[in-house]
C-alpha cells in the first residue's frame, strides 16, 4: 500500500471515529483516547480475578463465571461507549459481588441461581427508576450520612473478606476470630502484597492492583504454594454453566426482597457517586454543576446491570478506576471501546487468570478497603445524631457478615434518634418507609 493510500485510510478511520466520538469537540485525539483506555483497563483488570474469586465461593462455576465477567465488562462498556460517549469502564461492582455470595447466599442461604434472579430483578427495576426518572428523588431523599456510610461499610467488609481469604484472620472458638499463622507463607505473601500494593498506589503507578497480586502470585510459585497455569492461551471457557441459570420461583418470596433492596440502594448510590466524580474530573459538569448527559449515561449502566445477570455474574457498574484514564487525557468513548477490547482479549488468557489463589487477590481487596473508607472524614462524629446511624451501619455491617443487616441498622437508628431529639424535620417521609420496611424484614425474620 503506498503512501497516499494509507493517508487515505487514515483520513477516512479518524473521520469515522469523528462522527462518532466528537473527537475534536471534546479535544482529544485517537492516540490519546487508546492510550487512555489501555491506563484504564489496566487499573480495573482485577476484577477478573477477584470476580469469579469471589462468586465462586457461592457454588458458581469459577471458570464460567470468569467468561461471563470479561463479556458482561466488555459489554456494558460498549453500551456505556456508544449510548453516552463516555470514558468509563465497566464491571461486576465490588460490593455488589460481595453482597450476592456472603450475603444472600452464604448468610441468607438462597442458592445462587436465585440470587441470579434476584440480581436480573434488582437491574429491571434499576431501569426502570431511571426511565420514570425516581432515581434522582431516591438519592436526594437520603441523607449524605447515610450515602457515605454505604461506602465505608462495603470497605470495611471488602478488607474483612480479604484477611479471612489471606488467612491473616481465622476463626477462634473463643473469641469468633482470630489473628492467623503469621509464620506461613501465605500469609506473609499476602501481607507483602498489600504493602506492594500501597506502595505503587502511593507513587501512582499505572495498574498497581494487577502488578501486586501478579508479583505475589509469581513468589507463590517459587515458594511451591501456587501453582503453575496449564497453558498462556486457550479458548474461553464456556459460560454455558451460569448463562441465564435464574430461578425466578425461589427469589418471588419475602425473605428476599430485603436483599433486592439492598442491591437497588447500593446500586444507585454508587453509580450516582462514581458517575459524579468522574464526570467532574473529565469536565463534563455544566455550570450549574450537573453531569452532562447524565440521563444517557445512567441509562447504559441500568441496561449493562440486566446484562450481567444475564450472562452469569453479579450487577456492573461503572468503575471508579477509570479516572486513571481520564488523567490520561481520556475523553470520549473510544477510550471506552478500547478498554471493552481489552476485555475481549482477556478471554483467550483464562489459563493463568483462573488460576490464581486466594492470598494473591486478597491484598487487592483488603487495598481497596482502604479506598472505599475515604469519605469517613466527611462525617460529624461529635454529632451522634449522624455519627450514631453511620456507626452502627459499619459494625453490624461487619459483625453480621450482612452489608443488608447493616444498612438496616444505620437507617432504623437515623430516624429513631432524629424523631427523639426534635430534629424530625430533617427526616425525609422517603425515611419513615424505607426504616418501616427495615423493621418489617426483622419481624419477619
Amino acid at each position: 500500500m503506498d503512501n497516499s493510500l494509507k493517508k487515505s485510510v487514515n483520513e477516512t478511520e479518524n473521520s469515522m471515529l469523528e462522527k462518532i466520538f466528537h473527537l475534536s469537540k471534546n479535544k482529544t485525539n485517537v492516540k490519546t483516547e487508546i492510550l487512555a483506555g489501555i491506563t484504564t483497563f489496566f487499573t480495573m483488570a482485577y476484577i477478573l480475578v477477584v470476580n469469579p474469586d469471589i462468586l465462586s465461593q457461592s457454588g458458581m462455576d469459577k471458570s464460567a463465571v470468569f467468561t461471563a465477567t470479561a463479556l458482561a465488562s466488555c459489554i456494558g462498556t460498549l453500551i456505556m461507549s456508544f449510548v453516552a460517549n463516555y470514558p468509563f469502564g465497566m464491571a461486576p461492582g465490588m460490593g455488589l459481588n460481595a453482597l450476592f455470595t456472603y450475603t444472600i447466599c452464604l448468610t441468607m442461604g438462597f442458592s445462587w441461581q436465585t440470587a441470579l434472579a434476584a440480581s436480573f430483578i434488582e437491574g429491571l427495576i434499576f431501569l426502570a427508576l431511571n426511565l420514570f426518572k425516581v432515581r434522582q428523588a431516591i438519592i436526594d431523599s437520603v441523607p449524605q450520612s447515610l450515602k457515605h456510610a454505604i461506602s465505608i461499610g462495603i470497605g470495611f467488609f471488602i478488607a474483612f473478606i480479604g484477611l479471612q481469604g489471606a488467612k491473616i484472620i481465622v476463626p477462634n472458638p473463643a473469641t469468633l476470630v482470630g489473628l492467623g499463622d503469621v509464620k506461613s507463607i501465605p500469609v506473609l505473601l499476602a501481607l507483602v502484597g498489600v504493602v506492594l500494593i500501597a506502595i505503587l498506589y502511593q507513587k501512582q503507578v499505572k495498574g498497581s492492583f494487577v502488578i501486586g497480586m501478579f508479583v505475589v502470585y509469581i513468589l507463590g510459585i517459587i515458594f511451591g504454594v501456587a501453582q503453575l497455569p496449564s497453558g498462556i492461551v486457550s479458548m474461553p471457557p464456556s459460560v454455558a454453566p451460569v448463562f441465564m441459570q435464574f430461578d425466578f420461583k425461589s427469589a418471588m418470596v419475602i425473605g428476599i426482597v430485603p436483599a433486592i433492596i439492598t442491591m437497588l440502594f447500593i446500586d444507585i448510590f454508587d453509580s450516582i457517586g462514581t458517575l459524579i466524580g468522574l464526570a467532574s474530573k473529565a469536565g463534563y459538569l455544566d455550570e450549574k454543576g450537573n453531569v452532562v448527559n447524565a440521563d444517557k449515561v445512567l441509562t447504559a449502566d441500568a441496561i449493562g446491570s440486566t446484562i450481567g445477570a444475564c450472562l452469569g455474574t453479579s450487577t456492573p457498574v461503572a468503575f471508579v478506576e477509570s479516572a486513571s484514564g481520564i488523567a490520561e487525557g481520556g475523553r470520549t468513548g473510544l477510550a471506552g471501546v478500547t478498554i471493552a477490547g481489552l476485555f475481549f482479549l482477556s478471554l483467550f488468557f483464562s489459563p493463568i487468570l483462573t488460576i490464581i489463589p486466594g492470598f494473591a487477590t486478597a491484598p487487592v481487596l483488603i487495598v481497596l478497603g482502604l479506598l472505599m473508607m475515604e469519605p469517613i472524614t466527611k462525617i460529624d462524629f461529635a454529632d451522634f445524631t449522624e455519627g450514631l446511624p453511620v456507626f452502627l451501619t459499619l459494625i453490624l455491617t461487619l459483625l453480621t457478615y450482612s452489608i443488608t443487616d447493616g444498612l438496616a441498622f444505620g437507617f432504623i437508628s437515623y430516624v429513631l434518634i432524629k424523631l427523639f431529639t426534635g430534629k424530625s424535620k430533617e427526616v425525609p417521609v422517603s425515611m419513615y418507609v424505607i426504616s418501616a420496611f427495615f423493621i418489617l424484614m426483622f419481624v419477619l425474620k
